[in-house]
């Protein structure tokens, strides 16, 4: 997995000792209101691109980013995975799909089934990001770009049998003024028993998606779009028991089954005026989820948002300028079936600066949040990347906050608790300080990049109810988050590159005691080796994790060091033809027994096989 965001093209246009600038990497990353070239920005960050989740056989988002650095991904069960970066709890981290928020309301977005079928690029952004995507992207963004295909017509599909079967289609037509893509996917993941009773049922997921983006150059200048996204998802679960002593004990082998729906949608308008140095994005962006658990209610919430984009080029185009300003106006409103009775709205104003100087890249952002339920938030980033080129080095900084607003189930109570509408919003802030430098006659890059923040107002749940009635509050203090994330990749011969990553995190609360679900040590390593004149590829994934601590949700209720774990998967392709390849790959190689929280098991050895053809 290409883990550090110039590895694609930076191997190859310079060594060590070379005297030129970098050559612009084609790795374009969603950093703020606009786009920026990957070498440009200063915010650590990962891109995960469809080359290496094809060549490393990944098939769903949750495990394409197991390997990331600076990310914890924990299960309990396929059907439930949190995703934190850099210690802060899942719901400081924002999931976007094509820009558009994946989940509604004021929800997290829980990961289960979401496929990598016609993925372009998985994007990581490290860091407070509230400056350009609000609420909930304290700790990190998470953007999701599908492919809308190139210029001519093209298709492409994908049929693999092995715990179950899937298939996708998609195809797309393009020319010079616009295009339309469509792409559909189904997975039936026959699963496995997450409690891992003898005879127990497995419990799996199946998973129905529909995609649909188009654009068009209307007029000089002028462009309209839209996208389309739906999918709906049974997946099954087990229950767990209040009465167990052990963790054997705790997950105990049931029907039970839910339901899940999600739309996600776009329709925008640009436009160019002033001879191009000022560009208008008008948008409209709406999610919407729902879930049933056992044939129950629906659980619903949706989001809405109106978003405008304006940004001007101070030296000339935008396209080309040095240096740019722009302006966000945003106004967003959501509403959850928890609460059917309350309403959250926010109106929103933000600038930022791009300058470019020979060696020197700069970002900056403000951000003010006026909301009607709770205070009012005020946010800001920074960032800068700068090229030593006859060191074979960039060095990159960045510094900012973000905010987390609460949930409609801590304001207002539900499912047996009681809100608390006096709850402050959580606030994070943070900086880092990396360095990337070429390794091995510019044939490797490695990245490291030390990490510090801290939270305040953190908020927590009480199981018995405090004085003032209520089961959540602000905690007192600071929430610290210290770490290192290495990444790397060299390229050994024409036929054989490897890959690496580690992360060193330590998180706390404030009174000292461990985050849960947040491993203290990382390790991934792959390889990827080409035969048969590049039309075969072998790749191979080791994973380890240690330091990993959980309540244990039974007996005495303590929180406990979990077992270390180390995980081993292979995937493998051949080109048949120009348009068909043959596929394969095996999970948990070694069938090795891990957990990501007490009580529950994680899957064991899984082998697939499909064929992918594209014309």
């Amino acid at each position: 997995m290409r883990l550090a965001v110039l590895l694609s093209t930076v191997l190859l246009p310079f060594s060590a000792t070379a005297q030129e600038p970098y050559v612009l990497d084609e790795i374009i990353i969603s950093g703020g209101f606009s786009p920026i070239e990957a070498q440009a920005y200063g915010r650590a960050n990962t891109v995960i691109t469809a080359d290496e989740i094809e060549a490393q056989g990944i098939r769903t988002v949750q495990d394409a980013l197991r390997s990331v650095p600076g990310v914890s991904v924990s299960s309990t069960g396929a059907s439930y995975t949190q995703i934190r970066i850099r210690g802060a709890e899942a719901n400081n981290t924002l999931v976007l799909i094509d820009g558009v928020r994946a989940a509604a309301g004021d929800s997290e977005y829980i990961l289960t089934g979401l496929e990598t079928a016609n993925i372009d690029r998985i994007e990581v952004l490290r860091g407070p990001q509230s400056v350009f995507w609000g609420s909930d992207a304290a700790a990190g963004v998470i953007n999701i770009i599908t492919n809308r295909g190139g210029i001519g017509q093209q298709a492409a599909g994908m049929v693999e049998f092995g715990n179950g079967w899937a298939a996708s289609a998609r195809t797309s037509t393009r020319t010079e003024r616009g295009g339309l893509s469509f792409t559909a996917s189904t997975r039936d993941d026959k699963g496995y028993d997450y409690s891992d009773t003898p005879g127990g049922d497995k419990d799996g997921i199946r998973r129905h998606t529909l995609t649909l983006a188009g654009d068009h150059l209307v007029g000089e200048g002028v462009r309209l779009g839209f996208s389309l996204r739906g999918s709906r998802e049974r997946y099954d679960y087990d229950a767990t028991s209040w009465t167990a002593t052990t963790a054997e004990e705790y997950v105990i082998d049931s029907s039970d089954f839910a339901d899940r729906k999600e739309f996600g949608g776009r329709i925008f308008a640009e436009m160019e005026t002033l001879d191009g140095r000022l560009l208008h994005r008008l948008s409209y962006d709406q999610s919407r989820f729902q879930i049933s658990r056992n044939d129950g209610p629906w659980d619903k919430a949706r989001s809405d948002a109106w978003k405008y984009r304006g940004i001007y080029g101070l030296d000339g185009t935008v396209a080309e300028a040095r240096q740019t300003v722009a302006l966000g106006l945003e106004r967003q409103r959501d509403e959850n079936s928890i609460a059917s009775d309350q309403r959250r709205r926010s109106n929103s104003v933000a600038l930022e600066y791009r300058g470019r100087f020979d060696r020197l890249e700069v970002q900056a952002g403000l951000r003010h949040d006026a909301n009607d339920v709770f205070r009012d938030a005020t946010t800001w980033s920074a960032g800068v990347s700068y090229l030593i080129p006859d060191r074979g080095l960039r060095l990159h900084a960045s510094a900012g906050t973000g905010v987390v607003n609460p949930s409609y189930l801590e304001l207002f109570g539900g499912w047996g608790a009681v809100g608390n509408p006096n709850l402050r919003p959580e606030e994070n802030r943070g900086f880092d300080l990396g360095v990337e430098t070429m390794v091995l006659d510019g044939r490797g890059t490695i990245d490291v990049t030390y990490f510090h923040e801290d939270l305040e107002n953190e908020i927590t749940y009480s199981g018995t109810p405090l004085s003032n009635g209520t089961n959540y509050y602000n905690q007192d203090g600071t929430s610290t988050r210290r770490g290192i994330e290495i990444a790397g990749r060299v390229q050994v011969t024409d036929v054989l590159s490897i890959g690496g990553s580690y992360t060193y995190l330590r998180a706390k609360n404030p009174d000292d005691s461990v985050e849960i679900r947040r491993p203290r040590h990382e390790f991934g390593l792959n390889a990827e080796y080409l035969f048969a004149d590049g039309r075969g590829t072998l790749a191979g994934e080791l994973r380890h994790v240690s330091g990993n601590w959980d309540t244990q949700w039974f007996g005495a209720n303590e929180t406990k060091e979990l077992p270390d774990y180390t995980v081993v998967n292979i995937a493998a392709g051949y080109d048949l033809t120009d348009r068909a390849r043959l596929t394969g790959r095996i999970t948990n190689l070694f069938d090795k027994d891990h957990s990501d929280a007490w009580g529950y098991v994680s899957q064991g050895r899984t082998a697939w096989a499909g064929v992918e053809a594209k014309w």
